[in-house]
């Protein structure tokens, strides 16, 4: 069977006819063939694979992102290979190179930081770069409007007669945490008596919400920059017992994660629609690949 009848039922099967497909494909299975992609890669300059770059994949915001993406990837018969950069700008640009050295077919990544001059110039080498949870001049995103979910955390807060407010997350540098940050003020500002302390983690984690100890005795509402942070804040609740929620203390989390809702007491919480920013950030560095004919 001549090679080039081969390459054409793995690769372009459409230039095959039925009968010889069949033919190739009991072969393949007798043989226990499984194609070098490697060697194909080389020949097309790229792979069947996309990277996708989180902070922290036992989030399980991000997590979710994943699993949307990979549906996405799936359905264009394309692989996610999947990294953490743990917010650490230099683990970041070691995962970019490494995805370029792979040829994979584009990055999708929630960047750590605000210089993005290192995603800039794997553009300009050929790399698509979609953002994720993020937005940036120059670059292709896909994110939520977290001015507006800061906002109407606090505004419902405002609405249910919280007036003692603690805003919790961080580090503030975060461009994300720094956006709700500013919606939770925007709501502020437009209430009759309401006030807002600031209270800055240095991660967006249970550990760094259950650290927070008894801080809240002296408020009436919580708004926490995700539902990690929140259910941290719940449990350093439970264990000082002289708060109650949601009597004592209302509390708001971010991101609606799966999670939350399973805690002792259900969390309400601003939703993200993680797996759907997964699948459109798929869908657009698909696009951006597209070449125009």
């Amino acid at each position: 069977m001549a090679l080039g009848t081969v390459s054409n039922v793995l690769n372009n099967p459409e230039l095959v006819s039925e009968k010889t497909r069949a033919k190739v494909q009991a072969a393949i299975a007798e043989l226990g063939f499984v194609r070098n992609d490697a060697a194909r890669q080389l020949r097309a300059g790229s792979s069947r694979s996309i990277g996708l770059i989180v902070p922290d994949v036992r989030n399980p915001f991000y997590t979710d992102i994943a699993r949307g993406a990979e549906d996405s990837a799936r359905d264009h018969s394309l692989s996610v290979l999947l990294a953490t950069s743990d917010d650490e700008l230099s683990r970041e640009q070691s995962l970019i190179s490494l995805f370029e050295e792979q040829r994979v077919r584009g990055v999708l990544v929630s960047p750590t930081g605000s210089n993005l001059d290192y995603l800039s110039q794997a553009q300009d080498r050929g790399t698509k770069v979609v953002l994720v949870d993020r937005k940036a001049k120059n670059f292709s995103s896909v994110s939520v409007d977290d001015v507006a979910g800061g906002y109407l955390a606090v505004k419902h807060l405002i609405e249910t007669g919280r007036r003692k407010i603690a805003f919790v997350g961080g580090p503030l540098s975060v461009q994300q945490i720094a956006d709700r940050l500013a919606g939770a003020e925007k709501a502020i500002s437009k209430s009759n008596g309401a006030k807002l302390e600031i209270i800055e983690t240095n991660t967006l984690s249970v550990q760094a919400g259950r650290a927070l100890g008894n801080q809240f005795r002296n408020f009436d509402g919580v708004f926490a920059a995700n539902d990690l942070l929140a259910i941290g804040v719940m449990q350093a609740c439970v264990v000082d017992s002289q708060i109650n929620i949601p009597n004592d203390l209302s509390l708001v989390g971010y991101d609606d994660i799966d999670f939350a809702s399973a805690a002792i007491v259900p969390l309400t919480s601003v939703r993200q629609p993680s797996a759907e920013i997964g699948k459109a950030a798929i869908e657009l560095l698909i696009d951006e690949n597209t070449e125009p004919k």
